[in-house]
């Protein structure tokens, strides 16, 4: 059970809050795209999407704006 701190608020009033509640340490495995897929398929399909997102130019991404013609 993660341990709880006593904070003030802007108006002065006390309320308890939850401390850290995660584990100390590093992960033991490195967590990779490669490792969360199951087969070779899956893995080309993920880089083709990846591929169209970034390198399209029909798409209205947040990085970019579409082109004007």
């Amino acid at each position: 059970m993660a341990e709880k701190i006593k904070k003030t608020k802007y108006d002065g009033e006390e309320v308890e809050i939850l401390g850290a509640t995660y584990e100390d340490g590093k992960p033991e495995e490195r967590a990779t795209w490669r490792t969360k897929l199951r087969d070779r398929k899956e893995m080309m399909n993920y880089l083709r999407t990846g591929e169209r997102y970034w390198f399209s130019d029909d798409w209205y991404g947040s990085e970019r704006r579409k082109k004007k013609a």
